[in-house]
């Protein structure tokens, strides 16, 4: 593991001018973690629907909370567009409370769902008819969803070459000599483009391989006895 004086901010200028060694790390953590973990098959969700729902969902909790606030869905059976567009705010509120946070919650759930409903007619299918950029743009512009959730809309509900990036990919990269942990969101997607090839399995493998690392080991005091990242 590298000092933090060794990957100062301009990391992504340097994987530029000298991209081979770059791109050797960044594969080789894939591999180690992938031949450590396995296949995660993440992202779990029965359609594109419940993983964009689940995505805005799992701000600020953890995953075994969302899922009970997507089985309260489901039980109501409400788990699709037009239904959730047509419940109040406080009943939204109400199914989703295990997820925490929910009357927030359930306000960016209904700016998602208006979206939805207004662009798309309710269809994450035509969703997925738009270029990507120009759906990240809007997905962005919904009041409250960021970098982090529009991405994982994109790669997990929608299929698009799109790397998330998150507090454990933050974290994994930067004690390993890759990044400055303060650097920003567009610095760390550069270096994970510029350093393996657009590919929606292999990013979806990968940030879910990075959650995995960072949640066993790679934790806000480091566990590294065991970790497959250790040498």
């Amino acid at each position: 593991m590298g000092s933090p004086d060794s990957f100062p901010a301009v990391a992504n200028r340097k994987c530029l001018q000298q991209p081979e060694p770059y791109k050797k790390a960044v594969n080789g953590i894939y591999g180690k973690l992938f031949s450590f973990y396995g296949p995660r098959g993440w992202w779990p969700g029965d359609s594109p629907f419940e993983i964009a729902v689940g995505a805005i969902l799992t701000q600020n909790t953890n995953w075994s909370n969302v899922e009970k606030a997507i089985a309260n869905l489901k039980r109501q059976d409400v788990l699709y567009a037009e239904a959730m567009c047509k419940m109040s705010s406080q009943e939204l509120a109400q199914l989703i409370r295990p997820a925490g946070y929910y009357n927030v919650k359930a306000k960016r759930l209904r700016a998602f769902l208006c979206f939805l409903m207004d662009e798309y007619g309710g269809d994450m299918a035509r969703m997925k008819e738009t270029a990507t950029e120009r759906l990240r743009d809007a997905l962005l512009s919904i009041n409250g969803v960021g970098q982090e959730t529009a991405d994982s809309i994109l790669l997990y509900a929608l299929g698009r070459p799109v790397f998330v990036i998150d507090a454990y990919t933050k974290r994994v990269m930067s004690r390993h000599g890759l990044m400055a942990e303060e650097a920003s969101y567009g610095e760390y997607q550069a270096l994970f483009y510029r350093c393996i090839d657009p590919d929606t399995t292999l990013f979806n493998e990968y940030h879910a391989l990075l959650v995995s690392v960072g949640k066993d080991f790679c934790k806000p005091t480091p566990k590294c006895a065991g970790c497959p990242l250790k040498r």
